[in-house]
């Protein structure tokens, strides 16, 4: 493929009405007639492998249930209570690899029931109620926990401690909480600001103060939390990305696929965001796909998603890679990159090299294909970055947190969760298990300081006031 001297990046490819159009809600709510028949549809199994297989483990049949009784109330108070983020999760998580993968219905009818847009339909219903706030804080402890890191884990975590009646301090180092939920996610998975509706919806069990622009610098920051505070948990996601280190990466048109979905979700004004006319992404998971999707919808002509392995061993899932392909983006495997070339400091094209497994690994074959492109974006994975952490005295697993079963680390009174703590599956709704798990632990560990190895249970009984209909 010929590679152009003239880089083509520019804002203002669609006219101004395509942009909404383009950007719409990928997967629009269902309506009444539709969620009560999708809710037929659930067998509601004993013991439902659904449940087990979500990592908040949301009662699925019986939030499915009450949709079909029509009781969204009850329906969003069951699937709240077990996830705080029920709402975002319903939108973003990988169900087809998660509970509806293991749905009965799917070994019956090869169509599973739509689990993620039944719990969509329930907690919409809740947050544009008259009175979304289904939860009451407890009577205060009189403790104070910091939580550092307001996105997905950090979320759950004070939101979870603040029901058990302790105070709670939010930091986050952006200018708007939600962290992932905020910066991360596609557009079109997140349209209407949901992850600021959801956001203040969490914070309104009070007992929450949110402080945003606050960053984790020093180590003597660390000690003066601990000081301050009976317990602290830290959130703070992976803030770092990997480096292809090759040359041409500090080409102009060259940046990391995080930052421009973060750009993109921040932008009052698509249309005025510079796009390539031909745009190579390198990478693999969720972010590679939603970095090469949403650049075909600013109006690329040419998108290639590229990755040094097969499908099989892509982190992004079967649905993503479909999702991906379906928008017009092509996907290339088995190439490696090699070199970024540019002309007057621009990118210009990208050189791969031809990989095959040879004995279990992968080797070049010596082939080398050249892939034209105005924007590379980097999706090659990201890292924790902080080395604060390690001079605090915290013991780290390779570049994360080491912690245990319930997010405890090395340090006395401070626990940790999401995508900073080692050996996770790097999806919200695990961030979300871990902050609710740790909350629950460092609950158990503050009124019951002798005994804290066991964690507690938070009750699933809906309240009263949940059981009427909205």
């Amino acid at each position: 493929m010929s590679t152009s001297v003239h880089p083509d990046l520019r804002p203002h490819r669609l006219g101004a009405d395509e942009y909404a159009l383009r950007f719409a809600d990928a997967s629009p709510r269902l309506s009444k007639t539709q969620a009560l028949l999708e809710a037929e549809r659930c067998l509601y199994c004993f013991d439902a492998p659904c449940a087990a297989a979500c990592p908040t483990h949301i009662d699925v049949p019986s939030f499915i249930r009450r949709i079909a009784e029509d009781n969204l109330r009850g329906a969003a108070t069951s699937i709240l209570d077990a996830n705080p983020l029920g709402g975002m999760c319903a939108r973003v998580c990988p169900t087809e690899n998660l509970c509806e993968q293991v749905c009965v219905r799917t070994t019956q009818s090869a169509q599973p029931v739509a689990i993620g847009r039944l719990q969509r339909y329930a907690t919409d219903a809740l947050m544009e109620s008259a009175q979304p706030q289904i939860f009451t804080r407890a009577a205060s402890t009189g403790r104070k926990v910091a939580v550092l890191g307001a996105g997905p884990a950090g979320l759950a975590c004070a939101h979870t401690l603040a029901r058990l009646g302790h105070q709670v301090l939010l930091l986050d180092a952006h200018e708007k909480a939600g962290g992932l939920n905020e910066y991360g996610l596609a557009s079109y998975k997140t349209t209407d600001n949901f992850a600021q509706t959801e956001l203040q919806w969490l914070l309104g069990i009070g007992g929450i103060e949110l402080r945003t622009g606050w960053k984790l610098e020093t180590a003597a920051q660390l000690d003066a939390l601990r000081a301050d505070f009976d317990a602290l948990f830290l959130g703070i996601g992976l803030a770092a990305t990997h480096q292809l280190g090759m040359p041409g990466e500090d080409l102009a048109g060259v940046q990391d696929a995080v930052d421009f979905i973060a750009a993109l979700r921040q932008s009052a004004d698509l249309s005025a965001l510079p796009i390539g006319r031909r745009v190579v992404v390198i990478g693999g998971g969720m972010t590679a796909v939603d970095a090469a999707v949403q650049a075909k919808l600013l109006g690329a002509e040419d998108v290639h998603m590229v990755y040094r392995r097969g499908p099989e061993q892509m982190s992004a899932s079967k649905a993503e890679q479909d999702w991906a392909q379906t928008h017009g983006v092509t996907i290339h495997h088995w190439l490696a990159p090699l070199e970024v070339t540019g002309s007057n400091g621009h990118a210009s094209a990208v050189q791969f090299g031809r990989q095959a497994l040879v004995d279990g690994k992968l080797c070049a074959t010596g082939e080398v294909q050249t892939l034209a492109a105005d924007m590379v974006l980097k999706a090659i994975g990201q890292r924790l970055g902080n080395p604060v952490l390690a001079q605090s005295g915290l013991q780290m697993r390779g570049d994360r947190i080491a912690t245990d079963d319930v997010g405890k680390t090395s340090l006395q009174g401070v626990w940790a969760g999401g995508d900073c703590r080692a050996g996770g599956l790097e999806l919200t709704v695990e961030a979300v298990a871990h902050g609710k798990q740790s909350a629950l632990a460092i609950h158990e560990h503050l009124m019951n300081p002798t005994v804290s190895s066991r964690t507690p249970q938070m009750s699933s009984r809906t309240p009263d006031r949940a059981r009427g209909k909205l």
